[in-house]
């Protein structure tokens, strides 16, 4: 399969290449790498749609100055550069995120091997970092949990290290899906229930905590049935939405008997804690 590589000039950088790696990702864009001039943004050649993303409100809004260039790369191609622009992360001196390419640090508490394809969550985006810092002050010894919208397996792969003793892990991205063995397998981890869906995939079960770094759409949207599926006193973290969108995320989980009991935020990203009562 070959790759549309978009090449989105922005000025100002900053928050400009955020919102728009945000509104990417909700039509469809699966990779994002930081270029000298803005942003590099990724999607199967058979899904791109140039004016669907000249529609992008963060463009035709002109609320920044953004240009757009696009070549379709070759799949061997992508991963090569792909893995070119991949650079490990460190959280707070406790989780070191690495590809099989970079060596282990032996001062970090959780050492995760990520293989760098285009599946999200590396690490590298302000709201997975949001979701592990979270995930640290969080019990994980012997729960149930489900992460919804795994993309790399990184969060599931964390709360396995944590001492989760039951994991499923929820994609609607076959590449994501594809991917994400292999990356528990880097691990030591034992490959956890992989389930190619949406929500509408979550089995029928009831889990203590629950990861979701989606959109806020898509949360909203999803919020019923995460609490459906959520033990008494479970938790669900939540990411992948702006700063002015917790109140009406706070408000839906409300709804569904949903009370916030924690939060963090980093360049306008922010990261909810709910519990179940």
């Amino acid at each position: 399969m070959n790759y549309i590589e978009l090449h989105c000039k922005v000025f100002p950088a900053e928050p400009a290449s955020d919102i728009l790696t945000a509104q990417l990702a909700e039509i469809g864009y699966e990779g994002f790498a930081e270029s000298d001039t803005g942003l590099l943004a990724y999607i199967p050649a058979d899904s791109f749609d140039l004016e669907a993303v000249k529609q992008l409100s963060v463009i035709r809004d002109g609320l920044f100055d953004v240009t757009l260039e696009y070549e379709e790369i070759e799949e061997e191609n992508w991963n090569r550069l792909w893995e070119s622009n991949y650079d490990p992360v460190l959280i707070d001196d406790l989780c070191y995120i690495r590809a099989p390419f970079h060596s282990a640090r032996n001062d970090a508490r959780y050492d995760i091997v990520i293989e760098p394809r285009m599946s999200f969550g590396t690490a590298h985006h302000e709201t997975t970092e949001l979701v592990i810092r979270l995930m640290f002050n969080e019990d994980f010894k012997d729960r149930r949990v489900l992460d919804m919208g795994s993309g790399t397996g990184i969060l599931a792969i964390l709360a396995a290290k944590m001492g989760a003793k039951e994991i499923t892990a929820v994609d609607n991205d076959q590449w994501a899906y594809d991917n994400a063995p292999g990356n528990f397998r880097h691990n030591g981890q034992q490959v956890p229930e992989l389930i190619l869906g949406d929500v509408t995939a979550i089995p029928d079960r009831a889990f203590d905590i629950i990861l979701a770094n989606i959109n806020r759409n898509v949360l909203i949207s999803d919020i019923a049935a995460y609490a459906k599926h959520l033990n008494d006193k479970g938790r669900i973290l939540m990411s992948g939405f702006y700063e002015h969108d917790t109140e009406p995320v706070k408000q839906e989980a409300a709804k569904h008997g949903l009370t916030l009991k924690n939060n963090n935020q980093r360049n306008d990203w922010v990261a909810l804690i709910f519990e179940k009562s």
